[in-house]
């Protein structure tokens, strides 16, 4: 295969648009496909019900965000999001107990979904370099078992299939891809797939936060304990643009998800400690109450194939999705837009080359796949279907309690807390975790004590008018 000059891109959502953006500044000519038709401005649209939900997007994504479209960060800022850093500005009750208010080492943008990607898809649209085709629809593959030449399309109001030609195909259509269907369309076989499955559900609400409380109030984390053998209960409350709270509780499969507001409130008072709650009862409903079951970790390993055809790859969700409670979604398309870049300035699009593509993009979802699915296999009634060895063999109880003991170190101890945190943020490569520098500091980094109540400044709790506990700023050291 020669090096393309012509590309569709199937979803227009933040890793479709990424995409497009990329091959923009490589490729002639880029035309997205979406079925929705997208909001000019930072709305919902129909096909992307996940954006109801708590959304982060990590320093390692913001980052390359900002190199590909330099000025978005001061964008999101100005619109009302929040820079928060990890864990100077986070309240967080761990599995292990509560995290310790270190300074920052990195950072997480929070604000609505739907202000991320339009910030980011006004930029990238702005330079009229990519067509959009919205109210469309793909139906299936042109080409064969050993290339791909274009799409079919129809408009999702009816009409006739008709093709659209290119020399390369990116499916970013997010974890409702119809991928399997196309391939059996040219006659090759299904994708080899992974799946962990906690059975994670979310319930979403909106809310005005309490008057007078500041752009300095804290994010606020309450995690289940999966060592408790029991259903996960987690909550949130994360500060968004317009002076909001939005609240996100979430539960393992066994937990029932509350879809009513007496049931929202119920399960709040339900998590390993009433913070979250009590927030809810200072600060005023804006929205109905969205629920999802759209939490389970799946992947798909294309470069596994025996036979894939040139000029097809697969990314973003399509590729493999995450447990959103982990946040890794966005900053893992971000990285993988990032390795699509490098992949084509180095015109690798030679024989053989859509294969060493997809295996570049594939390599940037192995940290977040391997992290959510260890972390999910811990809570019971997890189902699994998975031949990776890191997730099956008889190691990985040993692996698991390691895991503990680092989460059991890292919240009461500063260098190894910052190295943690590096890890989980996409920072910096999982295998860190096991060098001989991180076991060295698990040895000989303070242990601070440990906390008994949220750690908060007095005046922060007094802001949304709860009363501190005696000893809470303790634990504040950032």
């Amino acid at each position: 295969m020669t090096t393309p000059t012509r590309a569709v891109v199937l979803g227009g959502g933040w890793a479709g648009m990424l995409t497009a953006h990329v091959l923009a500044r490589h490729l002639e000519s880029v035309t997205v496909v979406e079925r929705d038709l997208l909001p000019d401005g930072p709305l919902h649209r129909k096909g992307q019900p996940q954006a109801r939900h708590v959304h982060i997007l990590w320093s390692s994504g913001a980052g390359i965000v900002e190199n590909l479209l330099p000025g978005t960060i001061e964008r999101l800022l100005a619109a009302g999001a929040r820079q928060i850093g990890w864990n100077r500005d986070l309240v967080t009750l761990t599995a292990s107990g509560w995290q310790y208010r270190f300074p920052a080492t990195t950072y997480a943008m929070m604000c609505t979904r739907p202000l991320l990607d339009w910030v980011v898809r006004d930029a990238i649209l702005s330079s009229g370099r990519i067509e959009v085709k919205q109210g469309i629809e793909v139906v299936g593959l042109v080409g064969d078992r050993s290339k791909v030449s274009g799409v079919l399309v129809r408009d999702v109001a009816g009409g006739e299939p008709r093709p659209l030609e290119a020399d390369l195909v990116v499916d970013a259509t997010g974890r409702a891809s119809r991928l399997g269907r196309w391939l059996a369309g040219l006659g090759l076989s299904a994708v080899e797939q992974d799946v962990v499955d906690a059975g994670v559900g979310y319930a979403t609400r909106m809310f005005k936060a309490p008057e007078g409380v500041s752009g300095t109030f804290p994010a606020v984390m309450v995690a289940a304990d999966h060592r408790t053998r029991s259903p996960g209960r987690f909550g949130v409350v994360y500060p968004q643009e317009g002076g909001r709270w939005l609240v996100t509780l979430t539960s393992t499969r066994g937990a029932p998800l509350p879809t009513h507001e007496d049931e929202f409130t119920g399960f709040a008072k339900m998590l390993r400690h009433p913070i979250v709650s009590d927030l809810i009862g200072v600060a005023e409903p804006i929205s109905p109450i969205f629920p999802s079951h759209s939490g389970a970790n799946q992947r798909l390993y294309p470069e596994r194939m025996a036979q894939w055809p040139q000029g097809l790859l697969v990314i973003g969700d399509s590729l493999a999705a995450f447990n959103p409670v982990y946040g890794h979604g966005m900053s893992t398309a971000a990285r993988a837009a990032e390795a699509l870049d490098r992949q084509l300035a180095g015109d690798d699009f030679g024989e053989g080359g859509t294969q060493r593509v997809q295996r570049a993009l594939s390599e940037v979802v192995d940290d977040p796949w391997i992290m959510a699915g260890l972390k999910d296999i811990q809570y019971v009634n997890c189902r699994i279907r998975t031949d990776d060895p890191r997730l099956t063999d008889p190691d990985t109880p040993e692996r698991l309690r390691f895991s503990d003991y680092v989460a059991d170190r890292s919240i009461r101890s500063p260098k190894v807390s910052e190295v943690a945190t590096s890890v989980l943020s996409l920072n910096t490569p999982q295998k860190a975790l096991g060098d001989s520098h991180f076991l060295s500091l698990l040895r000989t980094d303070t242990k601070y004590p440990e906390l008994v109540e949220p750690p908060f400044h007095p005046d922060e709790l007094e802001m949304v008018g709860l009363k501190p506990p005696g000893n809470a700023a303790n634990g504040v050291l950032g």
